[in-house]
């Protein structure tokens, strides 16, 4: 039988249409089957740019033998994680459990309830450093099953039990500056004062914790959190993790200098760090921040921008089935390329040696210092640029993700802000217009698209979070105000379907990762630490407390009481684990500068845009900037506050405290920069 993946909108799950195994989707038909078959489940869950699933589909799941002895033991379920966090949550979760890790491919045998009995990660066509190979892994779960399955189906119950009883909540603390301040000190513990970033390999890029450690030194004038920041900015973007010919981060470095990356390029990796280049190169000028901003927008609206005008997930690690092929060189290609000069040149300046950073004598390419010849380096690049667009090249995963493409609209809406680039502006119109087009059904929100094409996928609360947020900032650049009754709409749906509720029926600040009316897996996920994107939880405070500052009265105080409340269940988190509490604490800076919110005023466009600039020059992270008319209709924080003897004036807020009205963009700078 033909597996029935091939109609599926994920580009992972079309990738092994044609494998021998008889693939099934997710799907309550799924587990039916192997009621009525009394097999097992094998769970296979991977992404479109993941290298090792790969490696492991050529090996296992392309074998005709295996794929027989699969079909006829097992009930086969291939999910993409991208697709459906939701159930790679769980079975993560049961996954470290069982083995103290997880990655993928996550490798999970199930009961036909959809309870885990054994799980793992990749595993090997062949036996190899004590892990046995695939088949015979097969083998044994089979037998298990066959002489012992009553005792297996009991264990997998008692881990499912024991997986629910484990509480995915904290003591609440109260989070004060002093746990903000605590926060950066353990932080500097972990700081690779010499490499950047924090701990050791692999490195991934910390992308929340930096823009929290911005807004501190915002806040506070802290040399050492804007120094951690400058530095690892700088290191990422001159090791190998940054592609310097196109733009654009991979997704993690395997070693501690950012030379030799796991080369897939991550939609939401690209769009956190250009917000936070953005940021930096805002707040300091530096030339370095605004070249990587400019290099890592180009590479989102270039190589990821899809035909509808939303942004595709990925790009894979591999090329013709070679991982990092693409981008890596030796000294005779620049050479090939370059002709003797240059290319002796090049790899000088690229860090490119006869032995290779990489792989069969082949290197990165780093930028240790600036080309003394600018406009040589410009001509090198041009022409390495043409020689790669005749390699093999990666494949792209066209899923569209409502949550990363919503971090990717909030991190073009702010850098268009901060770098004065219109079309990164427009770009993000037209990225959410393709969100609210498709991928709201019925009013509420589904997490992909393909081609145009929506998911039957529900969105989970990272999706309405950061959608919510992308809506605010949007909101922000435009004054226009159906993006805020649009925020506002999705956020009341958020609350209603994904907060926990009390026993006195009010909100208690805590979140689940699904709908109340989702489909209901053997746990209910609920994350709380932010990880290589921030977790729905963190991402939803943030989005309450943008909220709190552009709505009336009434709503605003009800969304930063629950913002507040959200930050104090984590409190601990903050305190203990400040590494994994990046968002959390960005969210926490903001609350405690007051936060911010500027209001302008003018009769007129160019008088909205001269002081909009300066506030969105010098006002710190988390602040909300809005210019319009005076009273612009659905638009709160413009009214009553009229123009000043006829001229543009901004109105500067902080908490409940407003200061006299700014009309000169000199005096207004001055007041954001106290």
């Amino acid at each position: 039988m033909a597996n029935r993946l091939a109609g599926s909108t994920s580009p992972y799950l079309r990738q092994h249409a044609d494998n021998p195994i008889d693939w099934q989707p997710w799907s309550s038909g799924a587990f039916a089957e192997a009621r009525r078959r009394e097999v097992p489940v094998l769970l296979s869950v991977g992404y479109a740019a993941c290298h090792w699933c790969h490696v492991m589909a050529h090996e296992s799941f392309s074998d005709p033998e295996v794929a027989a002895y699969v079909n006829a033991h097992f009930v086969a379920i291939k999910v993409d994680r991208e697709e459906r966090p939701d159930v790679d949550a769980v079975y993560m979760e049961a996954t470290q459990a069982m083995t103290g890790q997880g990655g993928w491919p996550m490798t999970c045998f199930l009961t036909p309830d959809g309870d885990p009995f054994h799980c793992g990660t990749y595993y090997p066509a062949s036996p190899h450093g004590g892990m046995p190979s695939f088949t015979q892994l097969l083998g044994a779960v089979v037998r298990a099953w066959s002489d012992e399955g009553e005792r297996v189906r009991d264990a997998a119950r008692s881990i499912t039990q024991r997986l629910a009883s484990v509480s995915r909540s904290l003591p609440p603390a109260g989070v004060d500056t002093d746990t903000l301040a605590e926060a950066v000190v353990a932080l500097t513990g972990d700081f690779d004062e010499l490499h950047g970033g924090f701990g050791g390999a692999p490195k991934f890029p910390p992308s929340a914790v930096l823009e929290f450690l911005l807004r501190h030194h915002e806040r506070t004038g802290s040399s050492d959190a804007l120094a951690m920041t400058d530095i690892t900015a700088e290191a990422m973007a001159r090791g190998g993790l940054f592609d310097q010919l196109a733009g654009g981060f991979a997704r993690y470095s395997v070693d501690a200098t950012w030379t030799v990356p796991h080369f897939e390029k991550m939609l939401y990796d690209n769009a956190q760090l250009l917000r936070v280049y953005a940021h930096l190169a805002r707040l300091t000028g530096s030339p370095s921040a605004a070249r990587v901003t400019d290099m890592t927008a180009a590479f989102l609206l270039r190589d990821l921008r899809t035909a509808q005008g939303g942004f595709a997930s990925a790009l894979d690690a591999d090329a013709a089935g070679e991982e990092g092929s693409t981008y890596v060189w030796s000294p005779a290609e620049l050479v090939e390329v370059l002709g003797a000069d240059d290319g002796a040149w090049a790899a000088e300046l690229l860090g490119v040696t006869a032995g290779g950073t990489f792989e069969h004598g082949r290197s990165t390419l780093r930028m240790p210092v600036d080309p003394d010849d600018p406009g040589r380096w410009q001509a090198v690049r041009k022409a390495l640029l043409g020689a790669r667009a005749g390699r093999p090249q990666p494949e792209r995963d066209d899923k569209v993700v409502a949550g990363w493409n919503a971090l990717a609209v909030t991190a073009l809406v702010e850098a268009s802000a901060a770098l004065g680039r219109s079309e990164w502006l427009a770009a993000a119109r037209r990225a959410v217009a393709l969100l609210l087009r498709t991928h709201v059904v019925g009013g509420r929100l589904r997490r992909t698209s393909r081609d145009g094409e929506v998911g039957d996928a529900p969105a989970v609360l990272e999706d309405h979070a950061a959608l919510v947020e992308a809506l605010l900032a949007l909101h922000q650049a435009t004054g226009e105000a159906r993006w805020l009754t649009e925020a506002r709409a999705l956020l009341e749906t958020t609350l209603e379907h994904f907060a926990e509720v009390g026993e006195d029926g009010a909100y208690t600040g805590r979140f689940w990762d699904t709908a109340d009316d989702a489909e209901a897996l053997v746990t209910r996920p609920r994350e709380i630490t932010d990880g290589a994107t921030p977790c729905g939880s963190s991402l939803l405070a943030g989005a309450l407390l943008t909220a709190s500052l552009l709505v009336e009265a009434e709503a605003s105080a009800r969304y930063r009481e629950l913002a507040d409340a959200a930050v104090d269940a984590v409190g601990t988190l903050l305190s203990r684990h400040s590494r994994f509490a990046g968002s959390w604490l960005g969210v926490a800076e903001a609350a405690a500068h007051g936060p911010l919110q500027v209001a302008v005023v003018a009769a007129d466009a160019p008088g909205r845009v001269r002081l909009a600039d300066t506030a969105r020059r010098y006002a710190p992270g988390g602040s909300v900037v809005v210019a319009g008319e005076p009273d612009a209709e659905g638009v709160p924080l413009l009214a009553d506050r009229p123009l000043v003897d006829g001229e543009p004036a901004a109105y500067v807020c902080r908490g409940f405290v407003c200061d006299r009205p700014r009309t000169a963009a000199d005096d207004l700078a001055a007041a954001l920069s106290r």
